[in-house]
């Protein structure tokens, strides 16, 4: 009999089912021993959603995003070495497990579907006018954009202070598992929506 294959070789995903159907098939928890593919996908359409959420985190980790059409973050852990982002959520996960007595990966999994966004706004244009319009969010586009604000959270919070990127990735992970407002991710989703229903 074969043993499990284990996510970093400590935590098995075998048993981690996605409860949100909207997300289930662009969430992938299929189990990986080393998180990272090494672009196996790249170029097909809807790569991202066969890739272990794991390694997403992973990939958004080396390049989180701009804020304000402004790369606010641009040393630090920002390398696009994929060891020393795999090395911080590795640590991370350690945190997570210490502090909730639970499978890291279900916490992210959970983290993920809580803090996803189911609306979002675009800008529409009548006569020269522009206008705010409410849409729904793709599914592949909600895991991307809680990621992204996962991330940026985490840094936003490590930058010039005392605490680690590790605890904060970790602490923002659990916030978004316990559903606080004080995570950026649910923060940022609950903003998106209000401000979606408001332009109906």
């Amino acid at each position: 009999m074969t043993e499990a294959i284990k996510v970093f070789d400590q935590w098995d995903a075998a048993g981690i089912s996605v409860k949100d159907p909207g997300l289930e098939r662009y969430l992938s928890v299929k189990p990986i021993l080393v998180p990272k593919t090494g672009a196996r996908y790249a170029g097909n359409r809807f790569h991202k959603s066969k890739i272990n959420i794991v390694e997403r985190l992973i990939n958004r980790l080396m390049i989180p995003g701009h804020k304000g059409k402004k790369h606010k973050f641009t040393s630090g852990h920002i390398t696009g070495k994929a060891q020393r982002a795999y090395n911080l959520v590795f640590e991370a996960f350690q945190i997570i497990e210490k502090k909730t007595k639970k499978n890291p990966v279900e916490v992210l999994v959970r983290a993920v579907e809580n803090g996803a966004p189911r609306e979002e706004l675009i800008t529409i244009e009548y006569g020269g006018a522009r206008y705010p319009k409410a849409v729904e969010c793709a599914p592949q586009r909600r895991v991307d954009t809680v990621l992204k604000m996962m991330t940026q959270g985490c840094f936003q919070k490590s930058i010039k202070s005392k605490k680690s990127a590790a605890s904060a990735l970790a602490d923002e992970i659990i916030l978004s598992y316990q559903m606080s407002p004080n995570s950026n991710a649910i923060a940022k989703k609950l903003e998106l929506e209000r401000q979606a229903d408001a332009s109906r």
